[in-house]
């Protein structure tokens, strides 16, 4: 049996879709068939382009309601139907806590949480007015279910943007099916920002039970699969997308002290 995903003749919007993840969660939507429109401040610095086709880009600065509410109302405007809104734009700078002013950490929870809600809200009804209905995909992180030091205003904006998730699903069935992919650590052009050279990125990597960091394609693949039919009761569901997680720390830190790995007896 075939298992291809194909979304032709359906639109798709990804949020902060010019590069990294967001481009390509893109190129996969593109890949798949769907029209995509991508929304950014900035715009890419080269079109996003998969199957011989070009996503559109629009300005959108999502911490602007007003703005989020008229980007909306084009798009079912000039398109007449909107299938799937992927939440994607986030991201923080390493801070500590104690490093910075609340509104400095406020403004990280505004764009990893407020943001995919005003969006979501904008979206609903054009989402929900489509033939098959609408589907919603939060971009999650491990770092809402772990101690993120360094990042914990983004952290907790992420374990708020799962719970947000659910409710939403509930709140918005049987006509908007909302689920989140929760990302694990993605390969892309600003990986050197945070793991160092090649030499840092596969040591990272290593770290992994998969052994290696995900591609923006895998996290593109997973998106169209939760957009397609074949996920059509899937909603308020988590899908981990983090090759295995992360070894604990205990593990590596008992094997330098005891080579044998493999308790003999069970824990308890």
């Amino acid at each position: 049996m075939s298992l291809t995903l194909d979304l032709s003749g359906r639109l798709a919007v990804v949020t902060g879709g010019t590069r990294g993840v967001g481009a390509g969660i893109a190129r996969a939507f593109l890949q798949a068939g769907a029209e995509v429109v991508v929304c950014a401040r900035r715009p890419p610095d080269a079109p996003v382009r998969a199957a011989g086709r070009t996503a559109r880009f629009r300005p959108l600065d999502l911490r602007e309601p007003a703005a989020v509410r008229e980007f909306f109302d084009r798009i079912a405007t000039e398109y007449g139907r909107l299938d799937c809104l992927v939440n994607n734009a986030g991201g923080t700078p390493h801070r500590l806590l104690a490093d910075a002013a609340p509104e400095r950490h406020a403004r990280v929870l505004d764009l990893n949480l407020t943001a995919p809600l005003t969006a979501s809200l904008a979206a609903y009804e054009v989402l929900r007015s489509g033939p098959a209905g609408g589907s919603i995909i939060m971009i999650g992180s491990v770092s809402g279910s772990r101690p993120s030091p360094g990042s914990a205003a983004y952290g907790a904006a992420k374990a708020g943007l799962d719970h947000l998730a659910r409710s939403m699903a509930v709140e918005w069935a049987p006509a908007v099916r909302v689920n989140t992919l929760v990302l694990g650590m993605v390969h892309t052009e600003l990986s050197a920002l945070h793991y160092g050279d090649a030499a840092g990125v596969a040591a990272v990597g290593a770290t992994v039970p998969l052994g290696r960091l995900a591609e923006p394609a895998e996290v593109g693949e997973a998106c169209v699969f939760l957009a397609s039919d074949r996920a059509g009761y899937l909603t308020g569901a988590s899908l981990l997308l983090h090759g295995g997680g992360e070894r604990p720390a205990f593990l590596a830190a008992a094997t330098a002290h005891h080579p044998v790995t493999a308790p003999s007896a069970r824990e308890s």
